[in-house]
């Protein structure tokens, strides 16, 4: 199970990042002795850090559950975490027990629902907690294939419908993805038991979840390019954006954009024409 005690959390973040760095990367000389591990050992990475190796070991042992900024700074320095990791770490670093929320049903944010109608020209999907669809157009149902009703849950889709690995060409670099932000958020909301049970679930059924999530990958809702296979219109690229209102922030926009004169941008036309006149026809008649 995706543990809630965030010092073991910790550990294993701390761990999996040591054991991508080799003494070269680090600039420093190795140990003597043989070496049992891919990465840094323990002692040279508390050397690095300024800390004793006992020290050290309670971080990844689970016996310190929370960090100093300082420490969080040396930590972040000597392991080379990029922006999003050190993020990530000073959220393991000072979580606590903390209520739990997030019971009570979502509600899409009426200012994103007027942005997404004001985008129809483009396949646009509104998403809230744990990646569960508040809202969507026909032309992203068109796009993707896939009728997502509300309540949906998008990733589990994306990670486990068959469907998703056959549409998206790319779906390998997606996925990996969503499984990096999967793990941010858990990071970020520690106390939503629904989150970890969703995790669960994706990484019991799917082995590239689980070996994705075991990797620790964090991944904020950064820019990525999503090529789809669609059995009438061919080959379609985008580029997926999210957007989220500073007061509703566990609400995000997802913008399917196009680049202009691309042939997916000439193909969009034709998809909306088709998109919603399907949507047309199937509304009962007043």
């Amino acid at each position: 199970m995706v543990s809630s005690k965030s010092n073991t959390v910790l550990g294993s973040f701390l761990r999996s990042r040591r054991d991508r760095l080799t003494p070269a990367q680090a600039g420093i000389t190795p140990f003597p002795g043989p070496r049992r591990v891919p990465g840094l050992r323990k002692e040279e990475l508390a050397v690095l850090v300024g800390i004793s190796p006992d020290h050290y070991s309670r971080l990844e042992q689970g016996r310190q559950a929370t960090l100093s900024e300082d420490l969080c700074d040396a930590l972040a320095r000597a392991l080379q975490l990029d922006e999003l990791e050190s993020k990530h770490l000073r959220t393991l670093a000072a979580r606590s027990p903390r209520r739990a929320r997030w019971q009570s049903a979502q509600h899409p944010e009426p200012g994103l629902l007027r942005v997404m109608t004001a985008l129809e020209e483009l396949p646009v999907l509104l998403l809230g907690r744990r990646s569960e669809v508040l809202a969507r157009n026909a032309l992203l149902e068109a796009v993707l294939g896939t009728t997502f009703e509300p309540g949906t849950s998008f990733v589990r889709w994306l990670l486990l419908d068959p469907a998703a690995r056959e549409r998206i060409t790319n779906w390998d670099e997606f996925a990996a993805a969503a499984v990096g932000g999967l793990r941010y958020e858990i990071g970020r909301h520690p106390d939503d038991a629904k989150l970890r049970e969703l995790i669960d679930e994706l990484r019991a059924d799917s082995p590239a979840v689980a070996r994705w999530w075991d990797e620790q990958g964090v991944i904020d809702r950064t820019s990525l390019i999503k090529r789809i296979r669609h059995p009438a219109a061919g080959l379609l690229e985008f580029g997926v954006e999210s957007v989220s209102a500073p007061h509703c922030p566990d609400q995000r926009l997802v913008i399917y954009t196009v680049e202009p004169d691309s042939p997916t941008a000439r193909t969009m036309p034709l998809l909306h024409s088709w998109a919603y006149a399907q949507t047309d026809l199937a509304e009962p008649a007043k």
